[in-house]
Parts: C-alpha cells; structure tokens; sequence
C-alpha cells in the first residue's frame, strides 16, 4: 500500500511537469507561469482562489479595471454583501434578489464557482426583525420560524448554483469579551439558544443536498498555546467534533484569516497544524475571507518608504504563510481574499482609531502588490511531494 501511494504520488509529480512544460509558448516566447494567474496556478493544485466581490463597483462603468480582474483572476467569487439577510430581505416579505442573481450570472459567464455568504449572522440583519423582537412583536417561536424560511428560502433559489455555503457565522466570542469565558454569543444564540446551529445546518441541508456547508469565524487560523479554556480555536473545533457526533450535515470550517501587521500572528507550521486537525474530524477546510491590514501612521500616510517597506513585506509573508498550510491540506478547498484592491478594501471604513488599510494584494491603482507576487510564487513552486491534488467532498446527508 505505502508503494502504491508513492508510485501514484510520482505520477502525480511527473504529470504536473509534464502539463506544465507542454503548455504553450506565448508569442514565441518559452512558457513563463508567473505571467499566469492567480487562479490558472491554483488550478494546478485544484484549488480555488477567490475573491470577495463589491456587486456596485462590479457594475460601475466608470471602473472597468475591477470587472476586469474579478473574472480573470480569480476561480470563485463571494458577494461581500449582497446575500446577507439585510441586503435580501430589506422589508419583511420582500426580497431584493437583483444583486445577488448578477453575481450568480457573471460567475456561470466566467466559469466561477460562488461562495454563498451568509445565512446566519448576527450583524447586518434587517430592521424589522430586530425591532419586532426586540419590542415583543416576534415571539421566539416566530423567530425560529422566520430563521428557518430565510435559509430554506435562499438556498432554494440558488440550489445547484452555490458551491459552498458559510450556514453560521462568527457565532463563538472572544476572550477579550465581557464575560472573557468563551461563550456563543450575539442576536441567535441570546435568543434561540446554541441549538440554532445545527438547525441551521440541517434545514441548509433540507434545501440543497450537494452544496457543502461550512461553519466561518475569524481568530481560529492556529490553536492557541496558553489556556484551552480560551483557546477559540479549542472551541470551534469542540462544536465541530459535537456537530459530527450528533450527524449534523456539518461539511468544512471556514476560517477568515483577517490578520495585521501589528500582531505577532503565526507560522506556516501553526496554521498548517490546525487545518490539519480539522479535516482529521473529515472536514472540509477554507480560507474565506484573507486580508492582512497596516496601521496607516503618519509615516506611511506621507509616503516614507521606510514605514511602507516592511509593512508591505510583512503583508506579503501574512498571506504566504495562510496559502502554504491551505497547499499543505488536501482539504484545503479554497483561498479567497476579501477584496483584492485598497481601493474598494472594507478596512478603512471599519478600523479608523488608528487608521488602518493596505489589505489588499492590489494597491488602489490596480497595481500588484509584493503579497500578490508572493501568492503567485508559492503557487509556481509548491508541488508534490508535499502538496498533493485536493480530496473531494461530498455533502453529508
């Protein structure tokens, strides 16, 4: 058996060499894989590096550019807001499906898969469910009721067009929260209770059999060293282990990876190990949401090179050591990177005391920044033994 899986892990060797050395000079030039893109490399390992997508700037005439490379660099695309329930359902009874579909449509025209991002949060939800629950006008029967027709209701209507669902998200608190005691926090679990998970996995479930499901949350890239007590990532592996053993169609583990430059973060080796004991429980894994921000202090903001430089280095070493341990699993299904551009990054408007930006592996004019570079390079050179093809998975029934 071990022979046979080292015959078959060469043969996997030989024909990636050999794929790669029969493709095509361009304009009698020798083939150059770093003029590839991004996802063209990732299709090497068949992995899918996505991107997180602004539907307004995507139809904004004024801004070809970004239309431009949201199709050609990328194999999967994720509406950054177009699918949560406040965009869908502004007024009860009432959806607002445009946004969404057009995201649908250009991925099928550019042959992406889609990310469908998010059914259940508790941020950005619609006015009128918060207010009515609030003010005693939705019981908790009601809301339980209204969770379960809003996802039986989405995933229905994209049933066969979404690959990956994030079903829950960021529903574990953080140790710097109030109680620290890590907890299920926010809107569901105060007033459902933490049971609204795995009925929300079940009726995704209901509504489309073959799209895989994932649990997403951010700060959950390695297992801490400290107290497994507050070990975030302890505990989301816990619900998961939990999930599994109660048959919950739980499918993989989204983690978000937004990372700083101002922290410490981690090691190839740390994220690699996390991954690793999450597809041990047969999961699924993903890298959903990457971005790496920089305090913007007023060195940078003059343009003092000596201030920019190493952020940007260390940017680029952010994202190379997600990418790698993502190459490192086989189960490691997608990349995607929220945004891909400083000029449409979500990180300015959100952190501002201090300001903070530079996110993104495109700067504001388009141009490709060194994580971007380094993005392509770990796809050129990682190969087997090491980084193998992905395993499938299929939807649990």
């Amino acid at each position: 058996m071990k022979l046979r899986r080292w015959i078959a892990t060469g043969v996997v060797a030989v024909a990636t060499v050999a794929t790669l050395n029969a493709l095509p000079a361009t304009a009698g030039r020798p083939y150059d894989p770093a003029e590839q893109s991004l996802r063209t490399l990732g299709q090497r390992h068949g992995l899918h590096i996505g991107t997180a997508v602004d539907l307004a700037v995507l139809n904004d005439p004024a801004d070809p550019r970004y239309r431009q490379l949201a199709a050609s660099e990328f194999s999967s695309v994720t509406a950054e807001n177009a699918m949560k329930w406040e965009s869908l359902e502004p007024t009860r009874g009432s959806y607002n499906w445009g946004p969404a579909d057009e995201l649908v449509a250009f991925a099928r025209q550019n042959n992406q898969s889609v990310r469908g991002h998010v059914l259940v949060w508790h941020n950005q939800l619609p006015g009128w469910l918060t207010s009515g629950v609030a003010d005693g006008s939705i019981s908790k029967e009601e809301l339980r009721a209204l969770l379960k027709k809003h996802i039986t209701t989405v995933v229905s209507r994209y049933k066969g067009k979404i690959w990956q669902w994030d079903v829950v998200n960021e529903a574990v608190s953080d140790p710097w929260d109030n109680p620290p005691t890590l907890h299920y926090k926010g809107f569901w679990a105060q007033h459902l209770g933490p049971g609204y998970i795995a009925d929300a996995f079940r009726w995704a479930r209901a509504a489309d059999p073959k799209a895989l499901l994932f649990y997403n949350d951010y700060n959950i890239e390695a297992f801490g060293s400290g107290d497994p007590a507050n070990d975030k990532t302890q505990f989301v592996y816990d619900m998961a282990r939990q999930l599994r053993a109660e048959g919950v169609p739980i499918d993989g583990i989204g983690s978000q990876g937004h990372l700083g430059t101002q922290y410490g973060n981690y090691d190839t080796l740390q994220v690699a190990a996390a991954l690793k004991k999450f597809s041990g429980l047969g999961l699924a894994t993903a890298f959903t949401e990457v971005d790496v921000r920089s305090q913007l202090t007023e060195g940078v903001q003059a343009g003092d090179s000596a201030e920019i430089n190493p952020r940007l280095q260390a940017s680029a070493a952010n994202f190379s050591v997600l990418l790698r341990a993502c190459l490192a699993d086989r189960h490691c299904l997608s990349f995607t990177v929220w945004g891909f551009t400083d000029k449409h990054s979500w990180v300015p408007g959100w952190f501002s005391d201090p300001p903070e930006g530079m996110a993104t592996i495109y700067d504001e004019n388009y141009q490709p920044k060194r994580a971007y570079h380094e993005m392509k390079a770990d796809l050129i050179y990682a190969g087997p033994p090491y980084v193998l093809p992905r395993v499938p998975h299929r939807p649990r029934r």
